[in-house]
């Protein structure tokens, strides 16, 4: 059965409206691809991405806050058990997000870790439970380096007891998202708080996709319902659908696309295939393509809107800066991947 719209009247504002929140917990929604043995939907690929383009395209913040959160808590499946049934089968409902950003540092001490630093930027950090962060390891004072010369990074969960919220999300669009950084001033972690990307301990068939193939595909969901709201106001100004070809054209493909690859990956996971390296690049050539495409349409459309397009409480105004302002996460900035680790997060 489709998911009913929330309240219009929840949607909109510098932070997500309280009945909005409950709404999204009574749909479990931020244990989207959480397995059922710790209560959450456990959603398939394809699936799951289909629920989070329709929730773009509700709403922009709606959409990217659950899509990153949930995101986030898909690091269950990174977690050791003992310490995943902890946090899952306990209360509240855990709500992670967090940065993909290297911002501090982590001295391994007595067991576990002390983490320093500030972190830039997390997708719904009020609302969260935990957060997540990547920090460079230091033993002794000095930093720890892989065999190439890299420093070593490991990944953590930190609770929100243990963060401080640098209020700064002061962008044009997803306003409501509330992705502020945060700053750790040392605090101890277990050992079991840390986790690596590609360290798996759930069977569940999800989890053997690789994080980066997964950030992909969810983000490049995002921009597709945007772009389908955007399409949708766009022509209740414009009337005439001729103007309208290339960007219905660009979205056609682009879900075409989309739907295509989690087809292939979610058969290549249920035969228990690896996932190549080639294919992993693939896939973010065409989501990035995809993405720049969709947003050479909008530009193209967006003079001829009128003072609609421009005027600060009309729809489409609110999407167009929803959209670009969704197009400045690092994974499909202009830069791409280029010069950063491979290490990704929501």
């Amino acid at each position: 059965m489709p998911m009913q719209k929330p309240s219009k009247e929840w949607l909109g504002g510098d932070e997500l409206h309280p009945k909005l929140l409950q709404w999204i917990a009574h749909k479990n929604l931020w244990n989207l691809w959480v397995p059922t043995e710790y209560g959450g939907l456990q959603s398939s690929l394809s699936d799951g991405l289909e629920i989070l383009r329709t929730l773009a395209k509700w709403e922009g913040s709606l959409g990217w806050t659950v899509t990153l959160c949930s995101g986030a808590n898909y690091f269950v499946g990174n977690l050791e058990k003992e310490k995943a049934d902890e946090i899952f089968l306990g209360s509240p409902l855990p709500v992670f997000g967090g940065s993909g950003a290297i911002g501090g540092t982590a001295e391994r001490w007595e067991g576990g870790y002390l983490i320093s630093g500030i972190w830039k930027y997390a997708t719904g950090a009020p609302y969260l439970t935990h957060f997540t962060l990547n920090a460079k390891i230091l033993e002794n004072g000095k930093e720890l380096r892989t065999e190439d010369g890299q420093s070593k990074i490991q990944s953590f969960i930190l609770k929100k007891e243990q963060v401080e919220i640098i209020k700064d999300w002061n962008t044009m669009g997803l306003r409501a998202t509330a992705t502020h950084s945060f700053q750790v001033h040392s605090q101890y972690v277990e050992r079991s708080q840390s986790f690596v990307y590609n360290k798996v301990y759930h069977p569940n068939p999800i989890f053997k996709i690789p994080f980066s193939v997964f950030a992909d595909l969810t983000l490049w969901a995002n921009y597709l319902g945007l772009a389908e709201h955007f399409l949708e106001e766009a022509h209740i100004i414009l009337g005439s659908l001729e103007q309208l070809k290339l960007l219905k054209a660009t979205l056609t493909k682009a879900y075409k696309d989309m739907r295509s690859d989690a087809d292939t990956i979610e058969s290549w996971i249920g035969n228990d295939t690896n996932i190549s390296e080639s294919y992993i690049t693939e896939i973010h050539r065409k989501a990035t393509y995809s993405v720049q495409n969709l947003t050479e349409a909008i530009i193209r459309l967006y003079p001829l809107l009128g003072i609609r397009g421009a005027s600060e409480h009309h729809k489409i105004n609110k999407i167009f800066k929803d959209f670009f302002t969704a197009t400045q996460h690092h994974i499909f900035s202009p830069m791409g991947r280029r010069g950063s680790i491979k290490v990704f997060k929501p």
